[in-house]
């Protein structure tokens, strides 16, 4: 009997030494395949900027191809849809702004995907300021000034976002809300269309995130009224913040994460990060960025999660307010 039970012991112990050892290896073996980055939103806004930066981040430090898909649609919810489903290997990621991880949870009815127990969190991988932007010719040029017009002139005044749901279309709401005044929500289909059309005077206003408007800023294409930011801009110090101009609790950030299927070994999820986190503090990455209005944050996995929860809850509280609804 005591042989019996030693030998079982001693059995058990290198069934264990060898499970432990070929977790590290079996970690190092990833990727050996192309890696495929979901950007549930169109091309040429800043969440496609964010994802072939996640992508040329694994390429680099992995010396595997990494691929960037855009599958817009759904105010997110087809590209996330994609990676909630795929196998948790590390080889389908998203890389999205808040929606499919935290205000489409509380926007639809019928999620295909529940975005609170569907995605392992790699990292918030960058963040940029809201901003107001006004196309040239608008009778107004201050937040104050638009606020007066939209009130003598209840729904005259329309607004563009990047969706239905969106960020973009939230800070509105929330805008609506604080200030008591009531325009008409023309929904795209992402930035560069919402940009185009408020460019061409089809749309009067829109909140988009700095990065998506710098170049037409920059351009004198587009008058700046305010930033969603608690501080000022840098890239824009000459504009103010909500806050100053008397709307003391409104904060919009447009932030950028990465993340995996839920269920995604920890190896992974670790390398993902680090890749990420190496690429993005990068001096000539961090600079690049920053000349487009996008700020590098990196965040590990437990601070993402943490962070989404929170920006889930607090923009709850806007949607429910705004009895916003979509199908």
């Amino acid at each position: 009997m005591t042989r019996v039970r030693l030998a079982g012991c001693g059995m058990a112990v290198v069934v264990v030494a060898l499970a432990l050892a070929a977790g590290p290896a079996w970690a190092l073996d990833y990727p050996v395949r192309p890696v495929h980055v979901i950007c549930p939103y169109p091309p040429g806004g800043t969440a496609d900027i964010v994802a072939r930066l996640v992508a040329q981040a694994i390429t680099e430090s992995t010396g595997q191809s990494a691929v960037v898909e855009d599958r817009a649609g759904a105010g997110g919810n087809i590209g996330a849809e994609v990676v909630a489903k795929a196998d948790p290997d590390g080889y389908t990621l998203l890389a999205s702004p808040p929606g499919p991880f935290a205000t489409n949870v509380s926007l639809y009815k019928n999620l295909p995907y529940d975005s609170r127990t569907a995605f392992a969190p790699i990292s918030i991988v960058a963040q940029s300021a809201s901003v107001l932007v006004a196309n040239t010719k608008a009778p107004y040029h201050s937040v104050a000034e638009l606020v007066a017009y939209a009130k003598a002139n209840p729904k005259k005044v329309n607004y563009a976002s990047q969706g239905a749901g969106t960020t973009s279309h939230l800070t509105a709401a929330m805008m609506m809300e604080a200030a008591h005044i009531e325009m008409v929500h023309i929904p795209y289909k992402g930035s560069a269309p919402a940009d185009a059309d408020l460019i061409a005077g089809h749309v009067d206003v829109l909140w988009d995130n700095i990065g998506s408007t710098m170049s037409f800023i920059r351009a004198k294409q587009m008058q700046t009224l305010a930033v969603g930011g608690k501080t000022r801009s840098p890239e824009l110090p000459d504009v103010p913040t909500m806050i100053e101009l008397g709307y003391p609790d409104f904060v919009s950030i447009a932030w950028f994460a990465a993340a995996a299927p839920a269920r995604t070994p920890p190896e992974i999820i670790n390398l993902l990060y680090k890749s990420i986190s190496t690429y993005v503090k990068k001096p000539e990455v961090v600079q690049r960025l920053k000349t487009i209005g996008i700020d590098p944050v990196a965040d590990t996995p437990e601070e993402m999660g943490k962070f989404v929860k929170e920006e889930t809850d607090r923009w709850a509280k806007v949607i429910k307010a705004e009895g916003i609804q979509l199908d």
